[in-house]
């Protein structure tokens, strides 16, 4: 590097990728369907990533360095582990010959094949979004294997822009990772960090060759609790960000850690000699002058626009804090200057609140989705907002109707603890088993079947008032009677409706619950090619009607056996949702409690005798510092157990959680207090199985035995070998028989193969039990 660049006065961390009517997501799943190539695929990508170009342009982000390169094909992750090399050994013919790494390959280890599962999945740190995990081990050769980024510094380039490219950085790479299958026992990826430092200073100088004058490596690792003792971090810290720094050819450096505050590691940031160092403002505090001693010529991007919720900012609170930053770093001897910027990426909101035409005005005005947040962070940098106070609110205040509703605050204020307790599970395991009489392995699916098309018309043309209430009610009603005919010829023990009426399992329930908002074209990335449309909680939450009742008991008229009422948890339609923030969450929680307990409630008394209530997100909350766990896992178990207390002892509560590394909230599955939990375990390969001792963990599990998140079909070996383990480890009596998740987004011939191999391997595993034993 020639000479030190400064970052322009406004930027952010990423934008959106899925484009505004989520062309990337249409593309892929054109491809991956065979009904277009790989070309075209590609001219997608090159669209899309031109068109943010223009747009952050347009907005105001201008000076070289101020816009991200954050595109990505499936996950930002993956794309570092590619970039990096690091392929787990049953991919490692995916390799070139040169070491390169294709696109078609990089969807393989997203999705899997017939014969390979994908890398696991799990959540991004406390969002919504879902990461691929590396897997690492001793002889992962790491090498430069993608170019891709290089590929689009160069093509910006050709079109007369400048970009930042921004990976995830070595630290958070490794931090992330899993030890690979074959990795010794006790092995930790991070042990590996200066084996794949130099990667990254290779990759510095290609992306320098390539016209860039500035990378961004994102490193949020750094803002959660880790396994390593905090001076051990700060020391690996110290060591691989000098490295990087160090570098003769490289582009000028921003290194961030967004999703919190780098506690105890920011010295050791402040002095590697990077140029400019990101703080989420949002989330994480503001540093002390003796937290900011060393920082020399590092300017600081100061994170105050809020990435991860749709709140409009409000801009006199943004603009002290902006102020107080800077005047800390002058105080400190600090010369960079102060840069304003998001908290995180964009990446976790929609587009353009503009195109939300059907919202009400007194709701939209307070919103900001992706194009507003950037033109604040515009607004901010030019230094004409007024500072307010640096601990003011930093949204603006919402107090239009159904913000405040008197009645619903007195009914979660009069909650006693009475009301989250159920009897012994002894007692109600007997109750239970006497109501239901299931056999030894009981099998069921999670919820949801797949969405055949003429479903989403029907619930389309209802919409648009193209076919009344009797028709549209006729068509979800055949629907569920021939899910219902499957599932009996399929052998299936306990049964569910499979909710052709839901759009979305959070959604759905908003727009049947008061409080709630719903959007047009709010897309957001979950994983993949898969979008959410997150509803917006602006007021307190209270149930108007019965929502799923009728449904439920419709198909439990079809069968002699029994059909689950399936509701999603408090703390996922939190999770799900954008949430206001001028109340603890706790108490939003407790509201969308009661109403659901409401629900669970007329269920039981309509006949349903099993009530699942589904909480994929209790993991994703949980806070990054160990020190905020217990409070929080003491809200989030409480408005579940709110939700579900209220019911007879032979009335059956399961719940359902995905998505997860679930080992480290244990103790609080166990006291959600649910008669069956059935959790994502196919493509951790069942690791869950063996935190679950049954005296700490006394009821029923049913660890998921197919991955749905693949369009492979497990074999009916596969299943069998997976349920024998489990069966050894948690008990015969406690072992449910069940999927990953539920089946929505996976086509029907896949769906009747995988069931049908998931009945009869638990028919082989029921007889292998009563086989007896040879002398």
């Amino acid at each position: 590097m020639t000479s030190t660049p400064a970052l322009p006065a406004a930027t952010i961390l990423g934008y959106p990728r899925i484009g505004p009517d989520r062309e990337l997501k249409k593309a892929e799943e054109s491809y991956w369907a065979g009904r277009s190539d790989l070309a075209a695929l590609e001219e997608t990508g090159r669209t899309l990533r031109a068109a943010t170009r223009a747009r952050l342009a347009e907005l105001g982000l201008a000076g070289e360095g101020a816009i991200p390169e954050s595109f990505s094909w499936y996950d930002q992750v993956l794309d570092a582990a590619v970039t990096v090399g690091a392929l787990p050994s049953r991919f490692a013919d995916l390799q070139g010959e040169d070491g390169s790494i294709s696109l078609a390959s990089t969807f393989v280890l997203a999705r899997g094949d017939e014969q390979r599962p994908p890398l696991e999945m799990t959540k991004w740190f406390d969002t919504n979004y879902h990461y691929l995990v590396p897997e690492i081990g001793p002889d992962t050769a790491f090498h430069l294997a993608g170019d891709q980024l290089v590929r689009w510094v160069r093509e910006a380039a050709a079109a007369g822009d400048s970009v930042r490219p921004v990976i995830v950085g070595p630290l958070t790479l490794l931090l992330l990772a899993k030890a690979a299958d074959d990795a010794p026992e006790g092995f930790d990826p991070i042990s590996r960090l200066a084996d794949l430092v130099p990667v990254y200073v290779e990759l510095l100088a290609a992306l320098s060759a390539a016209g860039a004058a500035w990378v961004q490596i994102d490193e949020p690792a750094l803002s959660a609790d880790q396994r390593l003792a905090p001076a051990e971090l700060s020391e690996l810290v110290a060591h691989s960000t000098a490295v990087l720094a160090a570098a003769a050819d490289r582009p000028a450096i921003l290194v961030t850690t967004g999703y919190g505050h780098p506690e105890g590691v920011l010295p050791a940031l402040l002095a590697s000699g990077v140029e400019a160092l990101h703080l989420d403002l949002v989330k994480g505090q503001l540093p002390s002058v003796e937290d900011l001693a060393g920082a020399g010529a590092t300017q600081l991007v100061a994170g105050v626009v809020n990435g991860r919720n749709i709140w409009r900012a409000e801009l006199g609170t943004a603009a002290a804090r902006v102020g107080e930053l800077a005047s800390r770093l002058e105080q400190a001897g600090g010369t960079g200057g102060v840069v304003v910027g998001t908290s995180t990426s964009l990446q976790h909101v929609p587009h353009d609140v503009t195109r939300e035409t059907k919202l009400p005005a007194e709701l939209r005005e307070t919103l900001a989705f992706a194009d507003q947040k950037v033109a604040e962070v515009v607004e901010l940098a030019s230094g004409s907002v007024a500072a307010g106070s640096v601990d003011g609110p930093l949204s603006v205040a919402r107090t239009f109707a159904g913000v405040r509703v008197p009645a619903v605050r007195e009914r979660a204020a009069a909650v006693t603890a009475a009301d989250t307790e159920r009897a012994a599970f002894s007692v109600r395991a007997a109750a239970q088993q006497e109501a239901l009489g299931l056999p030894e392995l009981p099998t069921t699916t999670i919820g949801s079947f797949p969405q055949v098309g003429e479903v989403r018309k029907a619930r389309a043309a209802h919409r648009k008032g193209q076919i009344d209430d009797a028709a549209y009610t006729q068509a979800m009603k055949d629907e569920i009677a021939r899910v219902i005919a499957l599932q009996e010829e399929l052998g299936l023990d306990v049964l569910v409706h499979g909710e052709p009426e839901r759009n979305d399992m959070v959604q759905y329930f908003a727009e049947n619950l008061e409080g709630f908002a719903t959007t047009e074209h709010g897309w957001v990335q979950s994983y993949g090619s898969r979008c959410t449309r997150p509803s917006i909680l602006f007021g307190d939450v209270h149930r108007a009607a019965p929502i799923t009742v009728d449904w439920a008991t419709y198909a439990q008229s079809l069968t002699q056996r029994p059909v689950k009422g399936m509701l999603t948890g408090p703390v996922t339609i939190l999770a799900w949702s954008f949430v206001r923030d001028d109340q603890p969450l706790g108490d939003t929680a407790a509201q969308v409690g009661l109403a659901l307990r409401d629900e669970v409630n007329d269920l039981e008394a309509a006949g349903i005798g099993i009530v699942q209530v589904d909480e994929p997100a209790l993991r994703e909350l949980l806070p990054l510092r160990t020190r905020d766990h217990d409070a929080y896992l003491d809200w989030s178990v409480a408005s579940f157990r709110l939700a579900t207390s209220g019911v007879a002892e032979a009335t059956q509560i399961h719940t359902h959680l995905c998505y997860s590394e679930f080992n480290v909230v244990v103790d609080a599955i166990d006291a959600l207090n649910a008669d069956v939990t059935s959790i994502e375990s196919a493509r951790s390969r069942g690791e869950i199985v063996e935190a679950l001792d049954p005296e700490a963990f006394p009821r029923g599990i049913g660890p998921g035995v197919w991955d749905i998140h693949s369009p492979r079909v497990p074999s009916v070996e596969e299943i069998a070998e997976q349920l024998t383990r489990a069966r050894a480890a948690v008990g015969a009596e406690r072992l449910w028989v069940n999927p990953d998740c539920g089946l929505k987004t996976r086509g029907y011939a896949e769906t009747e193969a995988s069931l049908k191999n998931l009945v009869e391997a638990t028919l082989q595993v029921r007889a292998a039990a009563q086989e007896p034993a040879l002398v």
